[in-house]
């Protein structure tokens, strides 16, 4: 048994002084505002957390890891340490890798190599193509976090572009519908007209305007017209822009049949970071103009944007480094996403307490994952010890991507992860990873 004691607790809207008793993989006992009973058992270590916050583990519903098949990016291994580094004891992995994840097969492949190597707890996403209903149909919600669907537009070939497929999949779907929403016919038009602008010497800066507001809305009112038609779970993945806004309600997550996501580079960074940063914040969808980060900052305070994620997609530096139209969208972010929003927390833009409860609380209600999420007694022990007021600086020497960059690379920090436990075992540690320790594959218990 271990006992964290005389932390600063953040749980539930509620930030009280208090401890924790772990046994095995379970929280045993929580002990608000209280000092606990004297505990004189040999076998209970007393893990002091005095000037130390204590947060549910975080969970990232929204990730790339890139194995299979593009494993010089990053893979399982490398991209869970750094999860479990920053914080992060569960993610969700899309199906984008080589092969695509559109069988329970290969799901089932993904998930037993995640029992070999993760250090955090685990799920992948079924991906959704134009002739894999029966798939789709038969997926077990129990063992499956969601369906993936590029709806508009795909960096791959997993683009559903099939009206009927479409409906077969909001209509028959028994997984939730997490969707990425770009119209395809918008960007090539704004790309055709950047190219006569520019020729091939496109900046970076261009990508807000290709991959534009615009092209976002059409697909994503499209993807909410559908679900709302067929009453389907919805879940629009990584929105950037204000227009977008307007489709999506306040309100607990639990009473929601669509919700939204977003990400951390779409809340830190904006069209005039592209000046220093280029191609290293060219995601899809597109980084965009302040008033859509404002935007999506008054979103997600009022509770129309339900969860923080990541989108966390490695490529090497090389790749990065290519010219605007050679380099790949994407980054990674999993590492940092919880410091970089704790560092909002202290220029008072988002409460901490709201912070837990849009990157631990609320992914756990929306996917319905199995006593994850909280700290709560009879839950499973995923915790993170955070220093508060210790300053660091993000670093090639610091860095666990197996890309070994990081947009926030001599960024300086003012919250450090000193402790991150999975299931009750501590498994990252001041620096280092406990590489005997792995994640659990994750259950939902949701009704869907």
């Amino acid at each position: 048994m271990k006992l964290i004691k005389d932390a600063t607790i953040i749980n539930e809207g509620l930030k009280f002084k208090g401890s924790i008793l772990i046994n095995n993989d379970l929280i045993e006992r929580v002990f608000p505002y209280t000092i606990p009973p004297n505990i004189t058992d040999s076998q209970v270590e007393v893990i002091d957390a005095s000037g130390l916050y204590l947060i549910p583990g975080v969970i990232d519903s929204h990730v790339h890891f890139r194995e299979p098949g593009l494993t010089y990016k990053g893979e399982i291994l490398t991209e869970s340490r750094a999860a479990v580094a920053g914080g992060i004891t569960s993610y969700m992995e899309m199906p984008n890798t080589i092969p695509q994840t559109t069988t329970m097969d290969l799901l089932e492949q993904k998930c037993s190599r995640a029992a070999e190597v993760s250090s955090a707890n685990y799920s992948f996403y079924l991906g959704a193509t134009n002739d894999n209903l029966d798939e789709v149909v038969n997926a077990n919600p129990s063992d499956v976090c969601g369906l993936k669907l590029f709806m508009g537009s795909s960096t791959g070939n997993m683009l559903v572009d099939d009206e009927k497929a479409l409906t077969g999949i909001f209509k028959n779907s028994p997984l939730l519908v997490a969707a990425h929403c770009e119209d395809e016919q918008t960007i090539r038009e704004n790309l055709k007209e950047t190219r006569l602008k520019y020729n091939s010497d496109i900046p970076a800066s261009c990508h807000t305007n290709i991959r534009s507001a615009e092209a976002c809305y059409r697909s994503s009112s499209k993807a909410v017209e559908l679900a709302t038609k067929h009453n389907a779970r919805l879940h629009v993945l990584h929105l950037s822009t204000g227009k977008e806004m307007q489709l999506f309600s306040s309100g607990r997550v639990k009473e929601k049949n669509i919700t939204a996501e977003v990400c951390v580079h779409h809340l830190w960074f904006d069209e005039k970071d592209y000046k220093i940063q280029g191609n290293f914040i060219k995601w899809n969808p597109s980084v965009k103009t302040v008033k859509d980060k404002e935007a999506l900052w008054e979103a997600l305070l009022e509770d129309k944007i339900d969860v923080i994620s990541t989108d966390h997609a490695p490529h090497t530096l090389e790749e990065k480094s290519r010219p605007y139209l050679e380099a790949p969208s994407g980054g990674p972010l999993i590492q940092h996403s919880l410091t970089a929003m704790l560092e909002m927390s202290k220029k008072d833009i988002i409460p901490v307490e709201k912070i837990i409860q849009k990157m631990c609380h609320a992914p756990a209600d929306l996917f319905g994952i199995d006593r994850r999420g909280y700290i709560r007694e009879g839950y499973f022990a995923d915790l993170v010890l955070i220093r508060p007021d210790e300053s660091w600086m993000v670093s090639g020497e610091n860095i666990l991507f197996k890309c070994g960059w990081s947009p926030f690379e001599g960024f300086e920090f003012s919250h450090k992860v000193v402790s991150t436990f999975i299931n009750g075992q501590e498994v990252y540690s001041d620096g280092k990873i406990n590489s005997a320790i792995k994640g659990h594959r994750l259950h939902f218990d949701y009704p869907r």
